[in-house]
């Protein structure tokens, strides 16, 4: 885009602030940095420019949030089933339906996650055996991968789920992030396969690396700061936000 130089340094401070914000909300709660990013992008700039500017930064700190590797592998034993199903419903549902699209899929996703996350906020909360995941891993992931297709949203049904396998919270935060990066990766893949995958500003993407990390270990930092009641309380509020605003930027 060209503007002038002074309206250049301010829309690039804007973009910075915004992915330093949208970091410190994804290190804190494990999720978020797409739709803080895009819903605050979307005020001064098109769909299609905050996409491009989205593309390495959530990659990355996905990546990032798959860490500390000691306890990596533990955990990706528990959800590896669920991963299985994540690559075969995305790569399949992207392959199949092409760009993620369907309003009213994305209401139907964020009532969901605004029912699940009032419904944990009243004390309850779903548990899953380490039996039960053995069947219920692979369909979850493969449910979870379809609707990343429909609608570009990683969190249904596969947030509840590994919430409900009753990991601690940092490792729950780690095991978002490797679903979140299989996600990532194998919609990539798919869409780049049908020619629906945006890869234009990857200088200013790239660019936009720094403030994202910067705010993930802020939010990192906050997380640890907080006690397991707090923290599961932000988390499910983080939830709940995240359904509102799914079902406000379908319906507008």
């Amino acid at each position: 885009m060209t503007m002038p130089t002074h309206d250049m340094m301010i829309f690039w401070t804007a973009v910075t602030a915004v992915y330093l914000l949208a970091g410190v909300i994804k290190g804190v709660i494990g999720l978020g940095l797409p739709t803080v990013s895009m819903a605050l992008l979307a005020v001064w700039m098109s769909p299609v420019q905050a996409a491009a500017l989205l593309i390495v930064p959530s990659f990355v700190t996905n990546v990032w949030q798959t860490g500390p590797r000691t306890s990596f592998m533990a955990v990706l034993r528990r959800i590896g089933g669920m991963q299985v199903g994540v690559v075969i419903g995305t790569l399949g549902g992207a392959l199949w339906l092409g760009v993620p699209a369907g309003a009213w899929a994305s209401v139907a996703l964020g009532v969901a996650l605004g029912v699940y996350a009032v419904w944990g906020l009243t004390g309850r909360q779903l548990h899953v055996s380490d039996a039960q995941a053995r069947w219920m891993g692979p369909l979850v992931g493969i449910v979870t991968g379809l609707v990343t297709a429909v609608t570009g949203v990683f969190a249904v049904p596969a947030v509840p789920y590994l919430q409900a396998l009753g990991f601690q919270r940092d490792s729950l935060i780690q095991a978002m992030g490797i679903s979140f990066t299989t996600s990532t990766v194998v919609l990539a893949i798919g869409l780049a396969g049908n020619g629906g995958y945006p890869m234009s500003a990857l200088g200013g993407s790239v660019a936009m690396l720094a403030p994202a990390i910067g705010g993930m270990v802020l939010g990192t930092w906050l997380r640890q700061k907080l006690s397991v009641a707090v923290f599961r309380r932000c988390f499910l509020i983080g939830l709940a936000l995240l359904g509102l605003y799914m079902v406000v930027r379908a319906l507008a």
